[in-house]
């Protein structure tokens, strides 16, 4: 069965998309930690991050680099935090963290974002790439 991330790259499930590439996609979190936080996923569905094939992390590492250095710019922080955890939903994703103090990384207090705040953080961000 497709995971929650998977029917967000097939347009299933409406998303913030921020970048896309043939491989990848990035999207921002609907329950962020802070305002900007990103998650970047492979289109391939894998459950573990280890579990993909050399190339394709590779691929994912440079994609999350590069909307990483996109975010810094779009949002204002003291630098941007990355996690793989991945227990949430059985697709790989990396989450990029705008971090203003060590709390932002802790997923213990989610920030409320409107509509309106998400699509312009998206089109800002996206701006950079």
């Amino acid at each position: 069965m497709a995971t929650l991330f998977t029917k967000i790259v097939s347009g299933e499930i409406p998303s913030y998309k921020v970048a896309e590439t043939e491989d990848f996609f990035a999207f921002l979190d609907i329950n962020p930690n802070s305002k900007g936080h990103t998650l970047c996923i492979p289109k391939k569905e894998v459950n573990k991050i280890f579990d993909l094939d050399e190339a394709t992390y590779l691929g994912l590492m440079k994609f999350s680099r590069r909307v990483a250095i996109a975010l810094e710019k779009a949002v204002p922080c003291e630098r941007i935090g990355m996690s793989v955890i991945g227990l949430e939903v059985p697709h790989v994703h990396v989450h990029l963290i705008p971090l203003h103090t060590m709390e932002d990384a802790r997923f213990t207090n989610k920030q409320k974002v409107t509509p309106e705040e998400f699509k312009a953080l998206a089109e800002k961000i996206g701006s950079y790439l």
